[in-house]
């Protein structure tokens, strides 16, 4: 009667086989609990003693905060020219965290650090190029997406040497910096002391020449509208000179496809335009829309003098600009501090941030013991294995062997 109650009941068949296959499993592994057991206590003797051996390394975290663009107090001295202040502005790249973390694993700087702490000796390293390769292992640099603050990191087994290297980049950096700016800077100063020689001794010219005409004419006298044009004129003419200084300043550090540049070409065009109506109207007449008379109506011996006294002021202003851009140049060479500014000096670490040995030893002897558990499985499936699969084992054994 009971037998036919089971038979009826399948589910009362499924649950018995499941205790029954709960148990051989539970069997396998207790058949080889000797094997697994080994197996995860020497793995965990072995790791302890290799995770001893394993040296401890100390980590040394240092922060700045990279130069900022500050073209206000420039750009008010020069006016109109306030491009030219930020080209003596002095901080390279404009506070690009991006670009100081290019300088800072710059080669010229992995070099100092090298060399002031010997680390080719200290590596064991018989070559330069493997010590750079450690060196930049061991050193991580970042920059903060929100702020814009560079992280500096060093880790090395001495924990006062890991900090040593960490304010050693910062310090570095900051020389580096300074060496880009004076190199800048004196690029500037020659160009802009050459432009100057050439205004002052075409001011002299211009001088010389309406003195002379005055001498010889006497005193010329012109209307209001005539002098206006000459204001004009000049005012136009030393804004001309004035943006061909500041692109001549420009190229001799970027190339002619720099958007600056490009942008500069064209206001110089606009400017020729502006000085070209000036000079004269279209077909020698002026049109009604014209705010001056053209400067070719002004009679004989007046538009002489208006012409000199024009070129006059036009070597005024220039003379004007040229001079204040050549002294920011000056001032902008002579700045010898750097403007990184140290949030957070390294300090030497009291703890270890690595080897993590606890999570070492206990990672791997869990891998240890699982691998053991599987082989502790398919050791027994062998040992089950009937003998039409012995068969088939031995097969595969032979056609895969490299022998043949």
């Amino acid at each position: 009667m009971s037998n036919s109650i089971d038979d009826r009941n399948p589910a009362s068949q499924q649950t018995d086989g499941d205790e029954i296959n709960l148990l051989e499993y539970l069997l396998v592994i207790v058949k080889h609990k000797k094997m697994i057991f080994l197996t995860c206590l020497v793995t965990f003797i072995l790791t302890c003693g290799i995770t001893l051996l394993m040296p401890n390394i100390y980590t040394s975290t240092a922060r700045i905060l990279p130069p900022q663009n500050d073209k206000g107090g420039l750009s008010s001295m020069l006016g109109s020219v306030s491009n030219i202040a930020a080209l003596a502005g002095l901080s390279v790249g404009g506070g690009s965290g991006e670009l100081y973390v290019g300088m800072l694993k710059s080669r010229s700087i992995a070099d100092a650090i090298i060399d002031k702490f010997d680390l080719m000796e200290i590596y064991g390293q018989k070559y330069r190029v493997k010590t750079y390769k450690i060196l930049n292992d061991a050193v991580n640099f970042s920059v903060g997406k929100d702020d814009g603050i560079i992280t500096v990191t060093a880790e090395d087994e001495d924990p006062k040497r890991a900090a040593a290297i960490a304010n050693t980049y910062i310090e570095e950096l900051k020389k580096l910096n300074i060496k880009l700016n004076l190199n800048n800077a004196g690029r500037e100063r020659l160009f802009l002391e050459e432009r100057l020689a050439v205004v002052q001794n075409d001011l002299s010219k211009a001088e010389d020449a309406l003195k002379d005409f005055q001498e010889k004419n006497k005193a010329i006298r012109i209307d209001a509208q005539a002098s206006a044009i000459i204001d004009a004129f000049a005012t136009l003419k030393g804004e001309l000179a004035s943006k061909e200084v500041e692109l001549g300043v420009l190229r001799s550090s970027q190339t002619d496809q720099n958007p600056q540049v490009k942008a500069l070409r064209e206001e110089i065009t606009q400017i020729r335009e502006q000085i070209s109506q000036l000079e004269q109207s279209h077909d020698g007449k002026t049109s009604s829309a014209d705010i001056f008379l053209a400067t070719s109506e002004v009679p004989e011996l007046g538009i002489q003098y208006a012409r000199l006294l024009r070129d006059l002021k036009v070597q005024e202003t220039l003379y004007e600009l040229v001079t204040k851009q050549y002294e920011m140049a000056k001032i902008s060479e002579a700045k010898n501090t750097s403007t990184i500014q140290v949030l957070d000096a390294a300090m030497v670490p009291d703890k270890k941030s690595k080897p993590r040995r606890s999570i070492i030893v206990l990672a791997t002897t869990f891998a240890m013991g699982f691998f053991a558990l599987i082989f502790a499985f398919i050791r027994e499936y062998g040992q089950r294995m009937d003998k039409e699969d012995r068969l088939l084992w031995q097969q595969i054994k032979e056609n895969i062997s490299l022998k043949k």
